[in-house]
């Protein structure tokens, strides 16, 4: 067994604990009024135009890390890059994304309406992406399990498109 996955794991159920606690606060202790729907649905965007931000840069840097030699000061330089750009960004966004959307979803649709159900199958299959592309600078970092550059470039799209199906089903709700 690889000796960081104990150490992804812990970071994983941190967040999760995090995101958990943020979670039950919010709908503990914030009332539905226009003011608090108004200000969560801009901290719900903005950390949606930031995770999303991230989630189309990432793989971006994983195309041109594969063009870098192994050992090389450019590999290096892809590894901070993309670690970075995880924790810092990425990371972060998608629990407050998740926090908010869920208050939201839970105190002003009361998880009603097929269009919500799709949406959040949307969202869930994005946090599988992006626990994809975790797994993926996690593997860079080791100087393992490299794909090939063309791999990244298709990968690149899957955020994007999923992207699109989530405004769509939020903005038209179409069912």
């Amino acid at each position: 067994m690889n000796a960081d996955v104990p150490n992804r794991l812990r970071r994983t159920l941190i967040w999760l604990v995090t995101a958990g606690l943020a979670f039950a606060g919010l709908a503990i202790y914030v009332p539905v009024t226009s003011s608090s729907y108004a200000w969560i649905k801009v901290l719900h965007i903005l950390a949606v135009i930031s995770w999303m931000a991230g989630m189309l840069y990432l793989p971006r840097l994983f195309v041109y890390h594969c063009g870098a030699e192994i050992g090389s000061v450019q590999s290096e330089t892809f590894k901070v890059m993309e670690r970075r750009l995880l924790r810092g960004i990425i990371n972060p966004a998608m629990v407050v994304a998740w926090v908010a959307g869920l208050w939201l979803a839970w105190k002003i649709h009361e998880f009603q309406g097929a269009w919500l159900h799709a949406k959040l199958a949307g969202v869930v299959i994005l946090s599988g992406v992006h626990g994809y592309f975790a797994k993926a600078v996690a593997d860079f970092a080791r100087d393992q399990g490299r794909r090939v550059a063309r791999h990244w470039r298709l990968m690149n799209e899957v955020p994007t498109l999923l992207m699109i199906v989530i405004v769509i089903l939020v903005v038209v709700q179409p069912f």
